[in-house]
């Protein structure tokens, strides 16, 4: 009998007595199948990559050749000169320092009112239970078919009663209550395990402590995502400042000084690259700071909710 029970028991590893762990597994080699498919998957990268590349890397030497040289034919690359002075003169060409910082500001105000109002009507949205809430954030949600370009003229008409045109509250206020970021936030925090909300109100927590301490800290990936998508909207932004503001020298945003450089008299396309390529600094500083942030939140945020 004692025989048959110790037959039928399967061996216990020597390792996992040992050292309390199973030994890993040795990784199999690709076969030479998967290997070539692995090399044109990494090819086809390359490929699309210089692809996206080449108008910028085309856009950053433009910036250095003279102004007659930048649509000479044939193409090329390098001018009869490199001129490192272009991006100096970008300054001196006009109120240049002026249109970076307004940009600055108003991306940076305009990415914190959608985090705040993002993140608040996203956990309302998500996490409490109201009468209505799913017919409300369908038409909430209905406001993402409607085009920038139809609520120009109502939004201007609003800023002229409230007085706000050609100032500074009316390039970030208008368009500041998105339902993009609310919708990400709430299919984010539906993720989120119920037992960690239900464990902090056993614990004495109040709904507003729960938000802040729980569950926007597990939403940092998600708001790293709408803090980057947010600010770059809010940097190219164009037809709304050109719109809404009437003394471009001191209210002019960075879309509206590279529109500036193309004159009566021509244009200078040499300085007009020159700003362009000193205008993607910020944006790509961003991108790069929050890339791990950036790619956690698009890969879990379309796939968490309930």
């Amino acid at each position: 009998m004692k025989s048959d029970v110790i037959e039928a028991v399967a061996p216990v590893p020597t390792e996992l007595i040992v050292t309390g762990r199973a030994r890993r597994q040795p990784q199999r080699r690709p076969t030479g199948r998967s290997s070539v498919g692995l090399f044109f998957a990494y090819a086809s990268l390359v490929i699309a990559a210089v692809v996206f590349a080449m108008p910028l890397v085309y856009a950053f030497f433009s910036a250095l050749k003279p102004n007659a040289e930048v649509f000479q034919t044939p193409p090329a690359f390098l001018g009869s000169e490199v001129r490192w002075s272009n991006f100096v003169e970008v300054f001196t060409y006009g109120p240049f320092a002026t249109y970076i910082l307004n940009s600055f500001w108003v991306a940076i105000a305009g990415t914190a009112v959608v985090v705040i109002v993002s993140t608040t009507a996203g956990y309302a949205f998500g996490r409490m239970r109201w009468r209505g809430r799913d017919a409300v954030f369908v038409i909430f949600l209905a406001t993402l078919m409607v085009p920038q370009e139809v609520l120009v003229v109502p939004m201007f008409q609003l800023m002229q009663w409230f007085g706000w045109v050609n100032t500074p509250q009316s390039l970030v206020l208008p368009f500041a209550f998105t339902a993009f970021g609310t919708f990400l936030l709430r299919q984010f925090f539906r993720g989120i395990p119920y037992e960690l909300e239900e464990a902090a109100r056993i614990d004495g927590a109040g709904m507003l402590r729960i938000f802040l301490q729980i569950i926007l800290p597990l939403a940092r990936s998600a708001v790293a995502v709408l803090v980057v998508f947010t600010f770059i909207s809010f940097w190219n932004s164009y037809l709304w400042p050109l719109i809404v503001v009437n003394d471009y020298a001191s209210l002019g945003t960075l879309p509206i000084g590279l529109a500036s450089f193309a004159g009566q008299f021509g244009t200078r396309w040499d300085l007009q690259m020159a700003a362009a390529i000193i205008s993607m600094i910020p944006t790509t500083i961003i991108v790069i700071a929050l890339q791990k942030h950036l790619v956690s939140g698009i890969a879990t945020a379309g796939i968490a909710g309930r």
